[in-house]
């Protein structure tokens, strides 16, 4: 029985055998298909990736010969020989998953060289310095890569070796101090393995396969999935192909390049290169690149040919290409092409120009922008009128700025991100490593390599400022400090950094709000063409209300009404209100507060004005506003200790025995939500007389006012049917009083299962639904949010028990199956009921999917997710259409 097909050579893959041969091998499948000139490969797939890791990390059967099998059509390709020490073939062996992840996974170039091979090389090429140089990186990769012999080793050989040299640059030394560079790493090798340097090439080739599969479940590689949410079971392919040479003279090079700029979008080639120079030297940022313009005048014709297949890329592919390149002796050669990673902000010019180009439609151009990319796009950038203390400026890699407590390690990063620090992550140069900590980082600083380096492509994927390059600044690691032109900046010390300009900054710089350029717009207009789903808004003052309007806000979905209890002027009020011992002492404090509660109200509409504003009546437990039990128990044993004031001690002693009489074991459970308005309906009266007084005022302002009134953590129609009654009487009693008419709606939110199993019942007591989704998750789980998050939660996930954080990501299966079924028994009763959800899901966009399924009138998010909130509204429709 023949054995499963493991290995494709590039001419028979395609681009849409992508699940099979991974992005890189599709890709390269293509474009030699095309008649674009690709080095001979071959790709072992993704399928034996898998398989090799259900076996216990053995290779699946067949696979070992069918790339011995393949091997021989490279060796035609090429006429060259796999191990001939007269004319070698050499290979490199990468990786290339399914989804784009740069950088986190292996990669080993020269692959097939050995102390016979080496000397062919050298024969072939004619320049032993050449040679040897290859042999020495090969070396260095298959040490770090294959034996997990630390990189940094191998670097301090190399150093020891330049300084003796008394040179700068690697490509400085000759072909005999390179042979020295060799002896060492082979001894280097030895010591640390206990095994002498492996010279068969097909052991060479096979360790390297094995390494390049092992990686796919490296530490920085799940770390890297985990945060851009990519599936733990695709699998990586591996990629062999013959090596073609940057780094045989001043006539080769190597590079990497955009088809747009990554970071703005502008319809330019973006990139760089290096003379004599092989691909891990631009990305490594071993040596600062030249601008890609330049190879315009270092070789014309080659820049001519590389624009023309830039151009045919894109087209072909009609996205915006990240592509790797090699001249060998004057010939162009591709390596890689893929959809490239680029900022929020170039994205969308992007998505915008290829609509107008012809490229794309609306709908591709609004699925080019992922949501939550527009997120950096909203946040604050540096005031430009602020006095700026520039100590050093390197590449602006990434665009955003950001600032916080210098650190120099990447676990330092995450630890101090985790206690909720900010932080500036220093490095000379990123790697692979390092993912965790550009995770925790507000910003990256680096002072060596280029706008294509790790930290920048890395970076500018997260939407994290970067500043790439910084040559002026030292690092000393072991001090945790570096300097600048004199100055010493020490770990904790504060710095920001300007991603756009490359500046960076002593201490923390004043910032302004983002102002949302042309073709945010306009891509906004066209997913609110597309959606079906509605956006609102959760404010509780005017200044937000008018923010979430500019963003797009259609109405508000939440007003959270004991946000305005808090304030510092209100809040004895609310105490004395709590406090009251008669029914006459708690109608004197509330009526101190209605005109306060009017006047927030009324802002609140008029910012609104013509858009729903729904408002949420008093919803937490009363202790909230009551001072700490424990607090108190200090001052009163203070008082006593120190002989102090009776009538303060009294006081405050009375006030203890409140606190613990209103405390309770588990309030979220608790005395909370409509319980309090029928324990007190004269709360929620004063709330709603302060709502309909507003109302009436508009009106009579000539005002369009959309009032809806939201009875909380219903569980049963008759709590509704009751405070519903207060409402209304005093709605009627407002416009009695005023004279003036106005129209109102009264609904409830669903936050607990019992409200959504009898949905049916609940609609024909409200006029709208709206899902309380935090409190839902909570109590559909049965997870307290603080408990779980700061306990276990991280546990459910790690161990793949929950695919996400259900308080982040809405729980389909569970809370997601009450909800459909109260949307249908809702709307069973009252076909055009009224529903939206107004949980923090409503601003993540795989809950709006959801939300859009199964039917919602619209979600409420906070306002600087409303953008977000638009977008990927639209997107569920192109997905689901």
């Amino acid at each position: 029985m023949a054995s499963k097909k493991w290995v494709y050579t590039f001419a028979e893959g395609r681009a849409d055998m992508k699940d099979l041969l991974g992005g890189k091998g599709a890709n390269l499948a293509e474009m030699t298909n095309i008649g674009l000139p690709v080095p001979p490969g071959i790709t072992v797939t993704t399928e034996a990736c898998i398989q090799f890791y259900s076996e216990d990390r053995q290779f699946p059967p067949g696979m070992e010969e069918q790339v011995r099998e393949t091997m021989s059509t490279l060796e035609e390709k090429t006429g060259k020989q796999f191990g001939n020490p007269d004319n070698p073939l050499l290979v490199s062996v990468r990786s290339g998953a399914v989804i784009s992840m740069p950088g986190m996974m292996d990669t080993v170039l020269n692959l097939g060289l050995n102390d016979d091979t080496v000397r062919g090389l050298a024969k072939e090429s004619g320049d032993d310095r050449f040679a040897m140089d290859c042999y020495r990186r090969f070396l260095n990769m298959f040490g770090d890569v294959v034996l997990g012999i630390d990189h940094d080793k191998f670097e301090r050989i190399l150093s020891i070796h330049k300084d003796k040299a008394e040179v700068q640059y690697d490509n400085q030394l000759d072909a005999e101090q390179w042979q020295a560079v060799v002896v060492e790493y082979k001894k280097l090798i030895q010591r640390e393995t206990g095994e002498p340097f492996p010279q068969d090439p097909m052991e060479q080739l096979f360790k390297a396969l094995y390494a390049v599969f092992n990686s796919w479940n490296s530490d920085r590689a799940i770390v890297y999935r985990k945060v851009n949410k990519i599936p733990d079971d695709l699998g990586t392919a591996v990629n062999i192909q013959a090596m073609v040479f940057g780094n045989l003279g001043n006539d080769c090079g190597t590079g990497v390049a955009f088809t747009r700029d990554p970071s703005t979008g502008t319809r330019e080639l973006y990139g760089e290169y290096l003379i004599n120079a092989q691909g891990e030297d631009v990305v490594a940022g071993i040596r600062t690149p030249q601008p890609i313009a330049t190879l315009k005048n270092e070789m014309p014709a080659v820049y001519e040919e590389f624009d023309r297949i830039c151009g045919l890329l894109e087209k072909h592919y009609r996205n915006m290409q990240d592509i790797e390149f090699t001249i060998e002796r004057g010939k162009l050669f591709m390596l890689q092409t893929r959809n490239g990673k680029r900022t929020a902000q170039a994205a969308m010019k992007i998505a915008v120009d290829m609509v107008n180009e012809g490229l794309i439609n609306k709908e591709e151009a609004i699925m080019r922008v992922e949501p939550a990319h527009l997120d950096h796009l909203l946040h604050r950038r540096i005031d430009p009128d602020a006095k700026l203390d520039v100590i050093a400026t390197g590449l602006p890699a990434s665009p955003g700025a950001a600032g916080g407590m210098v650190v120099f390690s990447s676990d330092e990063a995450e630890k101090l991100a985790q206690e909720g620090r900010k932080v500036i992550l220093v490095r000379t140069e990123t790697t692979p490593d390092d993912i965790h900590g550009i995770v925790a980082a507000q910003g990256i600083l680096t002072s060596r390599g280029g706008m294509t380096s790790h930290a920048a492509v890395v970076a500018r994927g997260m939407g994290k400022p970067c500043v790439c390059g910084c040559e002026a600044i030292r690092i000393d690691y072991d001090k945790e400090l570096f300097s600048v032109n004199g100055l010493v900046i020490k770990k904790g010390d504060i710095l920001s950094i300007d991603g756009s300009t490359g500046q960076v900054i002593m201490g923390q710089v004043p910032m302004i709000d983002p102002e949302l350029g042309t073709e945010f717009r306009k891509l906004l207009i066209w997913a609110d063409e597309i959606r079906t789903l509605g956006v609102r808004t959760n404010a509780d003052t005017p200044q937000d209300s008018i923010k979430a309007r500019e963003f797009g806000a259609e109405g508000i979905g939440l007003t959270r009404t004991e946000h305005m209890f808090m304030a510092q002027e209100r809040l004895p009020i609310v105490q004395e209100m709590i406090l009251a011992g008669t029914d006459e002492e708690r109608d004197d404090a509330l009526a101190k507060l209605l005109p306060m509660q009017e006047e927030d109200f009324y802002g609140i509409f008029k910012a609104m004005e013509g858009l729903p504003v729904t408002i949420r009546l008093l919803d937490p437990p009363l202790h909230e506003f009551l001072p700490n039990a424990e607090e108190l128990m200090v001052e009163i044993t203070t008082l006593k200790l120190t002989g102090g004031d009776v009538v303060e001690l009294q006081q405050k002693e009375e006030l203890l025995r409140k606190v613990r009489s209103l405390s309770e074991f588990n309030p979220m459970l608790g005395h909370r939500g409509c319980r309090l308005g029928i324990t007190f309906p004269a709360v929620y009266v004063m709330q709603a007389r302060a709502i309909f007084q507003a109302v009436a005022r508009l009106v009579q302002d000539g005002c369009k006012v959309i009032p809806e009134v939201e009875i909380p953590l219903v569980i049963e129609v008759k709590e509704l049917t009751y405070l519903r009654s207060l409402v209304e009487q005093t709605a009627t009693d407002v416009m009695k009083e005023s004279g003036v008419a106005f129209e109102y709606t009264v609904g409830t939110m669903i936050e607990v299962p019992r409200a959504a199993l009898l949905a049916d019942e609940i609609a024909a007591g409200a006029d709208f639904f709206s899902f309380g989704t935090n409190d839902l998750t909570q109590t559909t789980l049965g997870f307290s949010r603080d408990d779980a998050e700061g306990k276990f939660l991280q546990h459910y996930t790690e161990k793949k028990i929950l695919s996400d954080n259900p308080f982040a990501v809405l729980d389909r299966k569970g809370v997601g199956k009450l909800m459909e079924m109260a949307v249908k028994l809702g709307r069973g009763v009252k076909p055009d009921l009224l529903i939206g959800i107004c949980g923090e899901h409503g601003g993540e966009p795989s809950s709006i999917e959801f939300c859009h399924l199964v039917g919602l009138d619209y979600v409420s998010c906070s306002p600087f997710r409303v953008p977000i909130a638009r977008l990927a509204a639209a997107q569920a429709k192109v997905k689901n259409s």
